[in-house]
């Protein structure tokens, strides 16, 4: 079927013109064939557009009729390669580039929208493609005109969601860096060729009219007068019919969608000034101004391509980490040679080869090898990080030092890099309160615009009807609701990647408003304000051995446990020297491990081993906030290991920082009392409680907010997940759980937890960016209309005026780049 529609005035009258409705070819006589479309019997010429016309209606994509402007043709000759070329995108082999699998058949992916030139066409989009049946979420990011669909792909198609975005006058296709930039670069290259058109004719034009200006003075005959009338109709039609289309197709476009957009009163503007225009030159009488439509276009479309290029930057922080992936990937072949391969063609358990200087091409694991790894586009941490077997590696990093061979593990749209990137396209798509509000306003805007025109030019046209015209344009022309539409999302595109760079990893766009209102902050204990790491902070003797030969005896024997606690005891001791030989070593679940070493028993486990084996260690844990491991050496107790979680060390400057910015830090914990007021003692915290289980974490975040506080929740475990969801805005540690971050606002991807203040500070910065550009709007707006309306505006005056509007507005949005 094809995409580009034909008008339904045409085709109405199907019957007087004797053509087949769908293909508009003559419908032979006698012919039964027709279709119930519109509202309407339509006649076919043949079966196969009966059977096309009746599968749209079916498949409720009727709008098809409704929005064309050439006919379709038949079946044979185009319907089978439409459906075919969009069916490719159904096969997963071409999904496993751009779309994600997400739980059971959720699939989820990255498209590129192209037709898109204001808020109003990303609203029209997300409300047509969100009432599709099996279209679970679709949003567009306006800076980058990337849109974010997830669907269930046992109701609906890939290729039938594209079908639908065709079906409104917009083109969708996967993303692609590469083709982002071409559609980028093309849609700055036919703007430039619109101005470039536009441009040079005006300067003919005004040469003209500044003969016409100066004739007025010197006296020129009406014969060359007309003349140069004449000239300036000529001259100011290819800008009209050519550089015009600029506004005018996205203005008809809506108007088809019964919906009045920013350009409506753009075209309106240059439609009224140049048809009034013509009528005088035809009619020998009135006044010209094609020197002021041809500026007024000339002056928009410049404003437009700065837009462009402004927006454009505004979104560079996903598009620079999709290209840190490389296109290619060095796979170690079963035989031991090295070949070059696609990135894409990768699969988990390939061995990856990475030299000095190569970016990873997937995540995994190291295999062999130890080098250090550049991790600052992600991270924002400068410092390389030392890499080792077994070590974590994440796709887009740079290998500084030595070779690695890399074990894969994910590939492709399940990358860290993608789902960042999915994140921060979630958030520039998803609006705050105060852009809905603003967008609605300016839908709204544009039909009161057009009242107050209407009344306005009814007023002078019984004031001075000479003027009334030349008004009604300069109002038009001059009011700017693309500035307040652009306040929010130009403003919020430039923060998410500013933050991205820092580190900070906003993945959904309202919560910059929730962070900017905070009044608490509540954190989770293990893993969040510490390093979620045990480590070993002091060995108790109790007998005659040393605290340093007990913390070696013991972690020998641990060291043939996988057990945090364990492994902890045996990081400790390797930094007293080489471990020891152990025989005999027997596990006990839950309780600890027995073993032999140099012939003596050794024991190491909890108060609950020690009355099972009979060995005397009756000790009270509740009056120490540390994990207490008891150690035994030949069925005496011998001493106790002191172990706790480490408290990071940028969480005192970072809590004290926070209350210095009005807020209230509170932690809320499921770990033991005393060791939770321990570590609020020593942070500072005043209000922190321990013991909780997750039911209770939400209970005491629900009270808070019933006193109408608003919470910013920090965590990083599964338990936290249910509060992280409840808080008004919550954010995760990147070292933290896949779930906890899923349900997350905000992701700090380098675990600093400095840059929770640092977020409270911008997040406040970005709320009063976004006021100024809407207050700046409001008040441009309350002032040019009276001033237009008043009759003190020239219609070129009013193009420069609104052009520099959207431009301001995008331009005080680029500031937040280097705040």
């Amino acid at each position: 079927m094809s995409t580009v529609a034909v008008s339904e005035e045409k085709y109405t009258s199907a019957t007087e013109e004797e053509v087949c409705f769908h293909c508009g070819l003559p419908v032979p006589p006698g012919s039964t064939f027709h279709s119930h479309v519109l509202g309407e019997d339509r006649p076919m010429c043949c079966p196969g557009c009966q059977a096309v016309a009746d599968a749209i209606v079916e498949n409720g994509m009727e709008d098809y009729y409704r929005h064309r402007t050439e006919p379709g043709v038949r079946p044979a000759d185009n319907m089978s390669r439409m459906l075919e070329e969009l069916s490719v995108f159904d096969r997963p082999e071409m999904q496993k580039s751009f779309v994600a699998n997400r739980a059971g058949d959720t699939r989820e992916a990255s498209l590129i929208l192209e037709g898109i030139v204001c808020s109003a066409c990303v609203w029209l989009t997300e409300r047509h493609v969100r009432q599709l049946p099996g279209v679970i979420s679709f949003s567009v990011n306006f800076s980058t005109h990337r849109a974010q669909v997830s669907w269930d792909n046992r109701q609906i198609k890939l290729s039938e969601i594209l079908h639908a975005i065709a079906a409104i006058g917009y083109r969708a296709h996967p993303y692609d860096p590469n083709r982002q930039d071409r559609v980028f670069k093309r849609e700055r290259h036919l703007l430039m060729q619109r101005l470039a058109v536009a441009g040079l004719v005006y300067l003919q034009v005004m040469m003209i009219s500044l003969s016409l200006y100066f004739g007025d003075y010197l006296g020129i005959n009406d014969q060359l007068r007309y003349f140069f009338w004449w000239m300036s109709l000529i001259l100011s039609t290819p800008i009209v019919l050519y550089s015009g289309q600029a506004f005018f197709k996205p203005a008809w476009r809506d108007l088809k969608q019964k919906q009045v957009g920013m350009d409506l009163p753009v075209s309106l503007s240059i439609i009224l000034a140049y048809a009034g225009s013509a009528w005088a030159v035809v009619t020998n009488s009135g006044h010209i101004y094609f020197d002021s439509v041809t500026m007024f276009i000339a002056l928009l479309l410049g404003g437009r391509l700065l837009e462009l290029s402004a927006r454009h930057k505004a979104g560079e922080m996903s598009e620079s980490l999709t290209r840190l992936v490389p296109a290619v990937a060095h796979r170690i072949e079963p035989d031991g040679s090295v070949l070059a391969i696609p990135a894409f063609d990768l699969v988990e358990d390939d061995r990856v080869l990475i030299r000095p200087g190569d970016a990873v091409p997937a995540d995994g694991v190291v295999h062999e090898g130890e080098s250090s790894v550049n991790a600052a586009m992600l991270t924002g941490e400068s410092v390389p990080e030392s890499k080792y077997p077994g070590a974590e590696l994440v796709a887009g990093t740079i290998n500084t030092e030595s070779p690695l061979v890399m074990t894969v593990r994910k590939v492709g749209q399940d990358t860290l890099v993608s789902s960042i990137v999915r994140l921060i396209d979630r958030a520039q798509s998803q609006k705050p309160k105060i852009s809905e509000l603003a967008d609605r306003f300016a839908r709204k805007f544009v039909f009161a615009l057009l009242g107050i025109t209407v009344v306005i030019t009814a007023i002078w046209l019984w004031i001075d009807p000479s003027k009334a015209f030349w008004v009604a344009v300069a109002i038009l022309a001059i009011t700017c609701p693309c500035s307040i539409s652009l306040a929010t999302p130009s403003a919020i595109a430039v923060a998410v990647g500013r933050m991205t760079r820092s580190g900070v990893l906003v993945t959904r766009g309202y919560a910059l408003e929730g962070l900017a209102h905070a009044t608490h902050v509540v954190f989770d204990k293990t893993g969040t304000l510490t390093d979620g790491q045990l480590a070993v902070q002091r060995v108790e003797s109790m007998s005659s051995f040393s605290a340093d030969e007990l913390l070696l005896w013991s972690g020998s024997l641990e060291q043939q446990t996988e057990h945090s606690v364990g492994r902890a005891i045996v990081v400790a001791a390797k930094r007293n020297g080489a471990l020891l030989p152990v025989t005999d070593v027997k596990n006990h679940p839950g309780r600890g491990m027995t073993g032999m070493v140099f012939g003596h028993g050794i024991t190491v486990g909890n108060q609950r081993l020690f009355d099972e084996l009979g060995i005397a260690a009756h000790i009270d844990f509740s009056a120490s906030a540390d994990l207490q491991v008891l150690i035994a050496i030949d069925g005496n107790l011998a001493g106790v290991v002191h172990l706790s979680d480490t408290i990071r060390a940028d969480a005192k400057a970072a809590l004290d920082e926070i209350v210095s910015l009005g807020l209230k830090p509170m932690i809320l914990s499921g770990d033991h009392e005393a060791r939770v007021a321990q570590m609020a003692k020593s942070l500072g915290v005043e209000l922190a409680e321990g013991g909780l289980l997750p039911a209770e974490k939400l209970a005491r975040v629900e009270q808070l907010q019933s006193q109408g506080a608003v919470v910013l929740m920090v965590g990083d475990g599964i338990n936290d997940a249910p509060v992280l969801a409840q808080a008004q805005v919550s954010m995760a540690m990147g070292g933290g759980t896949v779930i906890a971050r899923h349900s997350s606002d905000i992701v700090l991807i380098n675990d600093q937890l400095k840059q929770i203040p640092f977020s409270l500070r911008y997040s406040r910065r970005v709320m009063a960016n976004i006021k100024e550009n809407l207050g700046w709007s409001v008040v441009y707006n309350a002032i040019a209309i009276p001033l237009a309306a008043a009759g003190f505006v020239q219609p070129w005056a009013a193009a420069i005026g609104m052009s520099l509007s959207s431009i301001l507005v995008v331009g005080n949005a680029l500031r937040l780049r280097w705040d």
